[in-house]
């Protein structure tokens, strides 16, 4: 029983590292790891070799710690699932809004959309399942940055920049913050036509999830009034909630 509790332990703690990594961008050195997890450094190094010699972590010329290539077959296939899963609710979405529904993971310093369902009008928003997005810029990356730390959105955008896709995009990091600090307070993101001119996007979180979530529901801005979101808002929390339930299961 001892060894089997031991065991367990262990792989508690390794997962623990693999999200510490994960939660620093991708790498971390051995005291860095440690400060971070509050774990031994033996115990760390134990645990990380291990992980390095199944490829789950690499170690370059640096000495730090890496997230390694055989998490991408894990995260790819643990995508397919989870788009879905999700398809039935955003389809149910889609149903009762008349727009496009999507729903995205931050994955290191990106937006990914997991899965999408059109909606059936001629002129309707298409997202290829699997595109990544810079999240300042879109209603889900949005959504995603409001449930981090304010040091952590910060460190997400110093790597990414903020670039212009359109007139529309927020670019200063301030205005971004303060942004940020509105969607929390109100609990939904807006993209006002800042990725794509037309194109008006709102988007919930998924909250209480394994991983970073939120669904959008997005059309053209014409159509996608500020009165149609205020009617909107409301069922798409109804299904983030749905979603949530289904994905903490």
């Amino acid at each position: 029983m001892e060894r089997s509790a031991s065991g367990v332990r262990s792989l508690e703690r390794a997962f623990e590292l693999l999200e510490h990594l994960a939660d620093a961008g991708g790498q971390l050195a051995l005291t860095e790891l440690a400060e971070v997890s509050g774990l031994p450094m033996p115990t760390i190094y134990r645990l990380m070799r291990t992980l390095v010699n199944r490829g789950y972590v690499r170690q370059g010329p640096s000495k730090r710690y890496a997230l390694g290539p055989r998490l991408i077959r894990l995260g790819e296939t643990s995508e397919r699932l989870l788009g879905s899963w999700a398809r039935p609710a955003l389809a149910q979405l889609v149903d009762e809004v008349g727009e496009t529904a999507n729903m995205a993971l931050l994955e290191g310093d990106e937006a990914v959309y997991v899965a999408q369902v059109p909606s059936r009008h001629s002129m309707r928003m298409f997202t290829e399942v699997g595109r990544r997005v810079l999240p300042h810029c879109t209603g889900v990356g949005k959504a995603l940055l409001a449930q981090l730390p304010e040091p952590v959105v910060r460190e997400i955008i110093a790597r990414t920049g903020m670039p212009a896709y359109t007139p529309h995009t927020i670019t200063d990091p301030a205005a971004l913050l303060e942004e940020l600090a509105r969607i929390r307070q109100r609990g939904y993101a807006l993209d006002e036509q800042e990725q794509e001119i037309g194109v008006r996007c709102v988007a919930v979180p998924v909250t209480d999830t394994p991983a970073l979530a939120a669904i959008s529901v997005s059309g053209p801005h014409g159509r996608l009034t500020h009165e149609v979101i205020e009617d909107v808002v409301p069922i798409m929390r109804r299904t983030a909630g749905q979603l949530a339930r289904r994905l903490s299961a």
